[in-house]
C-alpha cells in the first residue's frame, strides 16, 4: 500500500480487509445482485452471439457484421443515457432503482429467452424476426446496464463506513470481472435451451437479492 492508501483503509489503528463486508447484508444483497446481473448480461449476449454465428450464419461476412451490430447495440446505451441514469441515481432512493431495474431484466430475459428458443427451433430465423429479437434483448440488457453502473457506486457511501469505501469498490469491481468471465465461458458450454432457461432463473435471482438492499435514499 501506498501511506496514502493506507491512511485511507485504517480505522482506530487497525487495517480493515474486504472480506469481513460479505458477511454485513449492507454489503452483500447489493454485491450478489450486480455480480448476477453482470453474469447475466454476458451470457445472454455470448449465447446469442455463439448461437447465431455457429448455428445460423454460413458467411464470414455475415458473422462480422452481426457481431458488431451486436457490440454496438450494447454500448449506444452507455453513450446515450449514462448522465441520466447518473442524475436519477442522485434524486432517487438508489434501492428502489435497483428493484425496479431487476424487475425489468426479468421482462428483458423472458423476451431474450423466448427469441433463443424460437432460434433453436428455426422460427422466424431465415426472415430476420428472431435476429432482431435477439438483438433488441442485447440493447435492452445495455440499457439495464446503464442504469445500475451509477446505482452500484452511488450507493456504497451510504451503506459503508469511510474506511471502508474503498474496499467495497475494490469487491465490486473484482466481482463485476469475475460475472463477465464466467458469463463468457458458460456462454459457450450451455445448450440453447439451457442458456434460455439460465437467463431468467438469474433475472429472478437478481431481483431477489435486490429486494434485499437496505434503502438509500438520496442525500
Amino acid at each position: 500500500y501506498a501511506p496514502s492508501t493506507l491512511r485511507a483503509t485504517k480505522a482506530g489503528g487497525r487495517l480493515t480487509t474486504s472480506t469481513h463486508l460479505l458477511r454485513q447484508r449492507r454489503f452483500l444483497p447489493l454485491f450478489v445482485t450486480q455480480l448476477l446481473g453482470a453474469f447475466n448480461d454476458n451470457l445472454y449476449r455470448y449465447a446469442v452471439v455463439y448461437f447465431l454465428v455457429y448455428n445460423v450464419f454460413n458467411d464470414e461476412k455475415q458473422e462480422g457484421y452481426f457481431s458488431a451490430i451486436a457490440s454496438t447495440l450494447l454500448i449506444i446505451p452507455f453513450l446515450v443515457l449514462s448522465a441520466v441514469s447518473g442524475q436519477l441515481a442522485d434524486t432517487r432512493d438508489k434501492a428502489v432503482i435497483i428493484r425496479w431495474v431487476k424487475l425489468c431484466e426479468i421482462g428483458i430475459m423472458l423476451v431474450g429467452a423466448a427469441g433463443l428458443l424460437l432460434a433453436w427451433q428455426g422460427i422466424g430465423v431465415s426472415s430476420g424476426l428472431v435476429t432482431w429479437l435477439l438483438l433488441a434483448g442485447i440493447f435492452a440488457m445495455g440499457v439495464h446496464s446503464t442504469f445500475f453502473g451509477p446505482v452500484k457506486y452511488a450507493i456504497l457511501p451510504q451503506h459503508l463506513h469511510a474506511d471502508e469505501v474503498l474496499a467495497g469498490t475494490g469487491l465490486v469491481e473484482a466481482g463485476t470481472y469475475v460475472a463477465i468471465l464466467a458469463g463468457t465461458i458458460l456462454a459457450g458450454w450451455l445448450s440453447v435451451q439451457g442458456a434460455a432457461v439460465a437467463v431468467v432463473i438469474t433475472a429472478l435471482l437478481g431481483y431477489v437479492s435486490g429486494r434485499q438492499v437496505p434503502a438509500a435514499p438520496p442525500a
